[in-house]
């Protein structure tokens, strides 16, 4: 008997809603994000994330159209189970992440003492895929 190939993406997903940060009066974030990884970048506002940036979740949905600045509200996965693109050091079964930069999360660096809570890192990687793309349970 083989085991069943299993989506774990579809197991409890926690959704939120932010505004979308602007710079010089356009959104941060157009359609061509939508499943890429962002951060927290205001009050309740996100956009990309950067490299060595907290994880806040994958970007799920936007509202309106690219040519509707200001107005657009975003949909993100906080919770749950989703994959996201990697880049070097790409993390392994078990490792924690950060942004990566370009759309991609990498590996969290490792921190000796922290006593501030200024580790940043998110998330606990469940699949590796070819170098990829990462399954991560958003924790």
């Amino acid at each position: 008997m083989t085991i069943r190939d299993h989506n774990l993406e579809t197991i409890a997903p926690v959704l939120a809603t932010f505004k979308i940060h602007q710079t010089g009066g356009v959104d941060d974030l157009k359609d061509a994000d939508i499943g890429s990884p962002v951060a927290l970048s205001g009050n309740s506002e996100i956009g990309p994330l950067g490299a060595d940036e907290q994880l806040l979740g994958k970007l799920i949905s936007l509202t309106l159209t690219d040519a509707d600045d200001g107005e657009r509200v975003a949909t993100v996965q906080i919770g749950g189970v989703c994959r996201l693109a990697i880049t070097t050091p790409a993390p392994s079964v078990g490792n924690r992440v950060v942004g990566g930069g370009s759309g991609a999360v990498k590996q969290a660096p490792t921190v000796a003492a922290d006593p501030d809570g200024g580790n940043i890192a998110r998330g606990t990687v469940l699949e590796i895929n070819s170098g990829v793309d990462c399954l991560i349970l958003l924790n």
